[in-house]
């Protein structure tokens, strides 16, 4: 409780949502398909490095459970697709951050994109397109029936949502380094794979 307690001032409130419409039986583009297990990284909204918390409430009047599953750890996940990645000019840190600059100025982003949002935005779109990934994942169901609530740190758990609907989700910023064990966030574990300051 007092690690929860230390962590509330540091967290900054980013978007809020309503997700009304049932997830199950829809039609979705692959890379839109959050069926499809990913990490969250978001095109238009770059984190700079912050981590993502995200709060679910599952609030269907009609008692509908939300249907979860999970895998494993990030780090093996970013060591899978990181080297299937085409790095290009913006594999090169010093290109990304000239190009994530350009973005934010162009107003394309809400804030500057730098090389860690490009590559973990790499990584959300070939997770999702990957279909061996996919098909051969080892993974974990988790129910949250009406009435729950959950927290997860989307930019490092994978994770697919399968069905449910009438969830609130209301989305938290934390900083690096108001983590007690930093080196296991997502910009820590890149760096390292990838041999680059990435911020």
């Amino acid at each position: 409780m007092r690690a929860a307690a230390a962590l509330c001032p540091q967290l900054r409130k980013a978007r809020a949502s309503f997700r009304p419409a049932e997830i199950m039986g829809r039609t979705y583009a692959p890379r839109h398909d959050d069926r499809r297990l990913h990490t969250d990284a978001f095109p238009s909204r770059p984190t700079q490095g912050e981590r993502i918390l995200r709060l679910f409430v599952n609030i269907d009047p009609a008692g509908t459970k939300r249907e979860w599953q999970v895998s494993g750890p990030f780090e093996q996940v970013a060591a899978r697709f990181l080297p299937q990645l085409d790095r290009g000019p913006l594999g090169k840190p010093i290109i990304a951050s000239l190009a994530g600059r350009a973005m934010a100025g162009l107003s394309l982003t809400h804030g500057r994109r730098t090389p860690y949002d490009f590559l973990m935005l790499g990584l959300h779109n070939r997770a999702k397109l990957d279909a061996a990934y996919q098909a051969s994942a080892p993974r974990t169901e988790v129910t949250f029936p009406s009435g729950t609530a959950w927290l997860c740190f989307t930019d490092s758990v994978s994770h697919a949502a399968l069905s449910g609907r009438n969830t609130l989700e209301q989305t938290f910023h934390l900083p690096v380094s108001a983590m007690a064990r930093p080196e296991l966030s997502p910009l820590r574990v890149l760096e390292r794979l990838s041999g680059h300051a990435l911020t």
